[in-house]
């Protein structure tokens, strides 16, 4: 996920995807613990996004005051 593709979503359409993201997240790291990913480093990558969805909604709310 690109930061551009972030700028073009509104504030609820953010808040929904970080839902899922780390929905996700929590689902891939019991599935890692149970028995181990193919390529366990889609978690460093999730979490990464997760960040930079944090960011973008952080921004914004520093905009607008």
């Amino acid at each position: 996920m690109k930061i551009t593709e972030l700028k073009g979503l509104n504030n609820e359409e953010l808040q929904e995807k970080l839902l899922a993201e780390k929905a996700k997240l929590t689902r891939m790291k019991l599935d890692h613990a149970i028995s181990p990913l193919e390529n366990p480093s889609q978690i460093k990558a999730l979490r990464k996004d997760i960040a930079r969805i944090k960011t973008e909604m952080r921004l914004r709310e520093l905009n607008v005051q």
